[in-house]
Parts: structure tokens; sequence; C-alpha cells
């Protein structure tokens, strides 16, 4: 089969690398495009898989977005028409849901947040299949927009699948210039241009906590060109005895959160990741909390910030390493099954 894979976000090139390793093991030609945004570009390139740039994210406000879907559709349109694709495969993407569909092409998401919105509900309406975690109720993703039929349920965390083949590279802690004998703290900002985010003002006040701290090194991962300016901003003038970086390109942050002392993030994939890591992970993220965090926060996996003197800044005890590892041929199965 001729499969398309959409990547719109830094987090789906690390969820689809195994799925389109083993597709391509099995014969099936893939291909890949990618949206200008954040460092989705920038993930692909350091994992190595091929892509086409295709389009840029609208940013904030509906009607920007709409307009890039627009933009985006048509060009992603024109762009698969010739190739004659059996399947198509996102993680939430739009685009690729328009553009399955004009084109009467099967088309699988992928999903471990139910409360999304309007774009989401039309990706998941579009799709023959969608991927999700146990730990979100039917009822949930059917009012999300996957009726009960299209789910294809999976255990554990997406992490746990692609992080499963995963082992931890020292060269990003050299790269960065961190000394290890100090607290790490990896950090995510809020998704600011989601539909989904809310203010945020917890998330500032943890870095003003961290730039006081002594003997603590804190990367601050940034989604944006605006995140990455406003950070590097912040490091020249901050004064504090605690070190604040803010890299200027994609680098291997699974790596780095594995030798983490801790990870908060104001979004959802990098909290889930460090859970997955056995790197203790705390929650500020500001929109409505989705059943796969509400399980880990109950599992005590997850913690909930409200106050930034609740960080616990020590040394981790435990060694780096995926914690619950599962065979990504589950996922790959099911997206197979759209077609079989």
């Amino acid at each position: 089969m001729r499969i398309w894979v959409d990547c719109t976000a830094a987090a789906h090139p690390l969820v689809m690398r195994p799925l389109i390793e083993r597709l391509e093991e099995a014969g099936h030609e893939v291909a890949v495009t990618a949206r200008a945004y954040g460092q989705t570009q920038g993930v692909l390139e350091r994992l190595g898989i091929p892509y086409e740039s295709v389009g840029r994210h609208g940013g904030k406000g509906a009607t920007r977005k709409a307009a890039a879907l627009a933009r985006r559709s048509a060009s992603l349109a024109r762009w698969a028409r010739a190739r004659r694709f059996d399947l198509g495969l996102g993680h939430g993407s739009v685009d690729l849901a328009v553009v399955t569909a004009l084109l009467r092409v099967p088309s699988v998401q992928m999903q471990d947040y139910e409360h999304a919105g309007l774009q989401r509900q039309i990706a998941f309406r579009a799709a023959r299949r969608v991927l999700a975690p146990d730990a979100i109720p039917v009822e949930a993703m059917r009012r999300a927009g996957a009726s009960p039929r299209k789910l294809f349920r999976y255990p554990g965390l997406k992490e746990d699948y692609y992080l499963a083949d995963f082992e931890p590279d020292p060269a990003v802690i050299e790269e960065l210039g961190i000394d290890l004998s100090g607290v790490l703290v990896v950090v995510r900002p809020p998704p600011e241009t989601s539909a989904y985010h809310a203010a945020n003002p917890l998330y500032e006040a943890v870095l003003d906590r961290l730039a006081r701290e002594p003997g603590t090194t804190s990367v601050v991962i940034p989604r944006t060109r605006e995140q990455a300016a406003t950070l590097e901003r912040r490091a020249r003038i901050t004064e504090g005895p605690a070190r604040l970086i803010a890299p200027k390109r994609a680098i291997d942050a699974q790596s780095l959160i594995a030798y983490a002392d801790l990870v908060v993030s104001a979004g959802g994939t990098m909290n889930r990741e460090a859970v997955a890591l056995g790197t203790p992970a705390y929650t500020v993220f500001s929109g409505r909390v989705g059943a796969v965090d509400e399980r880990l926060i109950a599992a005590g996996r997850l913690r909930a910030l409200s106050d930034p003197a609740q960080l616990e800044l020590r040394k981790r005890d435990s060694e780096p390493g995926a914690r619950e590892p599962r065979d990504p041929q589950l996922l790959v199965d099911g997206v197979l099954g759209a077609v079989g």
C-alpha cells in the first residue's frame, strides 16, 4: 500500500517513527508531509525521517486557523492527488482529514486528548478508524466525534509505544553544557496557539521560582519561535543563582527528560514522556484535564501543581529508561485494520 503520514506538531514525528519503520519493513510505501510549526520539521530531521514541507500554522484565532487550513489543504490535495494513496494517517491532522475525504482515501487518526474541540471533531468524523488510549471512555470519544465503531482502544500511554526501544543518549547533556551534579529541570511552555489553551500565570511563576534556586539548571523547550525569543530575552535579563537554557533548535528532548530530575509541563506529551521514563513530573496545564492525565494523577504518577513552592527540587534516585515498554506493532495493526 501507499500510505501518507502527516505531521503537524513536534510530538507527531516521535509517535509516528516506529509505525513508519514497521510499515516500511512490511513492504508498504510511506510518504511524510510536515507543517512548518515549532520544531516539527527539526524533530523529523533529527530522527532521519524524509518529509515534504507543506504549509504552516495559522497562529492564534479561529479566522487565521481557518485560512491556514484552507491554504494547506488545497496544497496537500494537489500534492496527494497524483500519488494515489491507499491510506492516510495523522495525529489529529484536520488537513489530512479534509484532503483524504476529498480524494476518497480512507484515513486513520490518533489522539490521546478528548477535549480538543471542533477541528479534531472534523478529523475524527472523517476518519475510518481512530486510535485512542483505553483511559478515555468510549462515550467521551463519541462526544469528540469518534463513534464507537471507529475506535481502536489501546492500553497504556502512546509514549509507552514509541519509547519502547529508547535508550538515553548523554550527548544532549554535553551539547547543552549541563552539569548533572546539580538539579536538572525540563520545562515545557503552554500550547498558546491551541484552541484549548487558557491563560497560564502559573507557568511564569514556575520560571521565577526556578531562576532563584541555586544549583539548578532549567531547560525550557519552546513550542514556537515567539516563545523561543521570549525565553532568550528572559535568560539574558534574569538575575539569580540558577541557569535558564532555551535551546535554539530541536534537541533530543527524550534523552534530556530521561536524565532530568523532574519535568514541569504546561502541555501533555512531555509530562507523559517523563512518566514513561520514570522521571518525576508536574503538570501546570491550564485547560480541561483529559482522562489520560486524570488516571496518571490518580495513580500518583503525575502531580498537579498549584503553587511553585510545591516543586521538590532534588536529585532523582532512579535510573533512566522506559518503565512499561509496549510493542508498537499493536498500533500498526490498528492502523492497517482500517483497510483490512
